[in-house]
């Protein structure tokens, strides 16, 4: 693509890059994630209320502050013990300016179920494997990124070309407390005109990766409570409705026998066909330690990637009839299962209660009481957007590779917050992998993956000092209409 940094100075740009993958060549990186990872910032534990704080005041801010940005620690409206970090760095309020993100919070370590000489929080590299709780999930992702801004700051003499702000969360794997109501508060504060950052996993290890968004999901309960106290089984066997069976017909009517979905309000809209040209040459799986897909599972007539990137999923979390570790000769009073729908752009959520309703009062079923528990919205920015088309080529150039671009991921990051609340274009860079073991003991970063992700960042902080200025240009002169975008083609 026509003005990037490769093609207009490729040995400074090379340079830059250069710098940021000898930050892991010489053990520096290692040693900034190393005592980052040291930090144990289980956003469940509040216990862990004050590393919570630190990470931010004694890790991230000084990082950032290296950087010439000014920092500021903000608390959080919704819960206290999960702050937040705002940072800027002003070069001139008439440049384009970038929003990042990155969480410093991570799921509890499970210290006693990792592998013999490795724990949750001390860094342990074995080969390509570095274990360590958040290596993946997010400390070695924002790790990356600010190390790859520094080598490009110090390849550009101290000056980018645009500004940069930054909004750390430590609640995102409590589901992002009060993430929206702070930037909505801070909107001036963060106001940008491009969202770049990382999280989740790269479709592969090998292939660089891109996506735009992320499925929403809804959470809800179904809970069938006919009587007080269970009952004999052979007493009462036979004459008094089962719970448990009642609740076994309900899921059963939601999906069919192969996993599709059959209630019509919870359906998406049929794939756009930006999405599936996206999406024509990417390959779910095929990492070490992936699951082996059912091959007819799902929506018919949709590829694997499809079925979890560009359609909706309903599963069953958990259900729970009686105890099922100790079972008795009684039919239970109650039952219950937590459900979840991933859902693409398009799709109904909002109603997702009284659809479900509806459906069981049609089938019969209305012994069967939903209530939501969690939503969250799904997200995805046009695949045509001029920002797209820019960082794909920003990657490629530096990797000769053709990044995989994905819509929206499969599962869910916050972006509607930013996309939605700030309204921003919303680009994600992952640095991790699917087999990663993110959430579970022996979470890893493959070093490969760090090491060419330190490359892919400088890249892009590089290329947005020369394209930054033509791309907001050419998205207002896109908004303004057909003869403005000619315009600004030039």
């Amino acid at each position: 693509m026509a003005g990037l940094g490769e093609q207009t100075n490729g040995s400074a740009r090379r340079q830059a890059i250069d710098r940021a993958q000898a930050a892991y060549d010489s053990g520096r990186f290692l040693d900034d994630l190393t005592r980052r990872v040291a930090y144990r910032t289980e956003s469940q534990n509040p216990a862990q209320a004050d590393a919570m704080h630190a990470y931010l005041s004694d890790e991230i801010a000084p990082t950032l502050s290296r950087l010439g940005f000014t920092c500021r620690i903000a608390a959080n409206p919704l819960a206290e013990r999960v702050p937040f970090l705002i940072a800027e760095r002003i070069e001139d309020p008439a440049l384009p300016t970038v929003l990042t993100y990155g969480h410093g919070d991570v799921v509890r370590g499970y210290d006693e179920q990792w592998r013999a000489g490795s724990g949750p929080w001390e860094l342990t590299v074995e080969g390509d494997r570095w274990y360590g709780r958040g290596c993946a999930d997010n400390k070695g992702q924002h790790s990356v990124n600010f190390a790859a801004l520094a080598a490009v700051l110090d390849a550009r003499g101290g000056t980018l070309g645009y500004n940069v702000k930054v909004i750390f969360e430590m609640g995102e794997e409590i589901g992002s407390p009060g993430l929206d109501e702070i930037c909505a508060q801070e909107r001036e504060a963060l106001a940008s005109d491009v969202f770049i950052a990382s999280d989740g996993p790269r479709v592969n290890a090998e292939r660089p990766t891109v996506f735009l968004g992320s499925r929403g999901g809804v959470n809800f309960d179904l809970t069938v409570d006919l009587r007080e106290g269970a009952h004999h089984s052979g007493n009462w066997g036979g004459v008094l409705r089962n719970p448990a069976i009642v609740l076994a017909h309900a899921i059963a009517s939601l999906v069919d026998a192969d996993g599709a979905i059959v209630v019509d309000g919870l359906r998406p809209l049929p794939i756009p066909d930006t999405v599936r040209r996206a999406l024509a040459d990417i390959e779910l799986g095929g990492d070490e330690n992936a699951p082996a897909i059912d091959p007819e599972w799902g929506e018919p007539g949709l590829t694997p990637t499809e079925r979890v990137i560009a359609w909706n999923a309903l599963e069953v979390l958990a259900f729970k009839a009686g105890n099922p570790d100790a079972p008795v000769n009684a039919i239970p009073p109650v039952a219950r299962a937590t459900c979840q729908l991933r859902f693409v752009v398009g799709t109904d959520s909002a109603n997702a209660a009284e659809h479900l309703t509806a459906h069981f009062a049609r089938h019969g079923l209305t012994q069967v009481q939903v209530t939501v528990t969690r939503t969250a919205a799904a997200t995805r920015l046009d695949p045509e957007d001029p920002w797209v088309d820019w960082l794909l080529s920003s990657m490629s150039t530096t990797t000769r590779k053709k990044p995989a671009l994905l819509p929206n991921l499969g599962g869910t990051v916050p972006n509607d917050v930013f996309a939605d609340t700030l309204g921003l274009p919303t680009l994600w860079v992952p640095h991790s992998y699917p087999a990663c073991s993110q959430h579970a003991p022996n979470e890893h970063l493959l070093g490969s993956v760090a090491r060419e992700a330190l490359g892919v960042m400088a890249g892009v902080w590089w290329d947005l000092g020369e394209d930054a200025r033509r791309i907001v240009a050419l998205r207002a002169a896109r908004a303004a209409g057909p003869a403005a975008h000619t315009s600004a083609l030039g």
